[in-house]
């Protein structure tokens, strides 16, 4: 038992389950402890005029009658099996729905990732290349703009800026997926893309300058140097190369976490994701649609984590030792 414990992979698979968990209690006890329920949901002003009867009914019909441990088991022993629920405004399947919304959450997180390296890395580089200089401030400024500005009001402005003055707004139209209408698609993502990607680059920038500033400072780039390396050479094949780790760490830390915080530029620019689809059923008091799509956005954070914890293995093999 000992050995299975002590294996790094395997000890990150039973701390994932034990998150997962951990979020299947949280959001089960939230959910419970919001005003109304599934029958106000669904009834709405009308179950004011349900009879003791009916309520008992449909409490029953619900499984509200039943205690909330009952309850828990219940939900979780359904979404192990695949079954994740119906919402209770639309009849349909919470599966259904999630199969729908969360491959347009993941690519637009693929896109913003794809932005945010490309704004990152290269700030980065520009930054750390002559430390304490102008230089190095106007990056880090960036940088902490990144970081400051509220991503709903960088949303707003930009959605607002480009359809009064370029009168351009593509995500006026009805949504197109990536397989309908590519271009239309590629054209409603690039702003909240830019969105999330500017917020990205931020810390992706701040993580890859300090470890381009701490490899600049190994013997092995001196040596680099003095044989007389070009400088283009030494930083994208001695600098950059063994600064990939924490860089390839926090993308895949900030990858997790976009795909469900994009909670708030998804619905500003009316993009049908993961994240609208929580904020619609939480408005709604959508129990299963809540509690099953956060525990999907936790599993998707869960396993892009143990992707990104074996990727650096691999990148780097002085981490296959812990």
């Amino acid at each position: 038992m000992r050995v299975v414990v002590r294996h790094p992979v395997l000890r990150r698979v039973l701390e994932a389950l034990g998150t997962l968990l951990g979020v299947a209690v949280l959001v089960f006890i939230m959910m419970r402890a919001l005003p109304g329920d599934q029958i106000t949901a669904s009834l709405g002003t009308e179950a004011a005029a349900l009879t003791p009867a009916q309520r008992e009914a449909l409490e029953a019909y619900y499984g509200l009658d039943q205690p909330l441990f009952v309850q828990f088991f219940t939900w979780l022993g359904n979404v192990l099996t695949g079954n994740l629920g119906v919402s209770t405004r639309t009849g349909q399947s919470v599966l259904e729905m999630t199969a729908a919304a969360l491959p347009v959450t993941i690519e637009l997180a693929v896109i913003s990732t794809i932005l945010g390296i490309a704004i990152g890395v290269p700030l980065a580089i520009w930054s750390a290349s002559k430390p304490n200089s102008v230089r190095d401030a106007s990056g880090q400024l960036v940088g902490l703009a990144g970081l400051s500005i509220p991503a709903f009001l960088l949303a707003s402005v930009l959605l607002a800026t480009s359809a009064r003055f370029l009168g351009y707004n593509p995500n006026a139209e009805r949504f197109a997926t990536l397989a309908s209408d590519p271009w239309l698609n590629l054209q409603q993502m690039l702003m909240p893309a830019l969105v999330l990607g500017f917020g990205l680059a931020a810390p992706i920038m701040r993580t890859a300058r300090s470890a381009i500033l701490e490899v600049q400072t190994q013997d092995f780039v001196r040596t680099a140097r003095g044989k007389g390396v070009r400088p283009r050479v030494v930083q994208l094949r001695h600098v950059l190369r063994n600064a990939t780790v924490p860089i390839l760490t926090m993308t895949g830390i900030q990858f997790g976490y976009l795909l469900g915080g994009a909670v708030v530029v998804e619905e500003v620019f009316s993009v049908p994701g993961i994240g609208r689809q929580v904020l619609t059923g939480m408005h709604q008091q959508e129990f299963a649609l809540v509690q099953s799509t956060v525990l999907v956005i936790a599993l998707s954070f869960v396993l892009v984590n143990l992707l990104t914890d074996m990727l650096y293995r691999v990148v780097d093999p002085r981490v296959r030792q812990t």
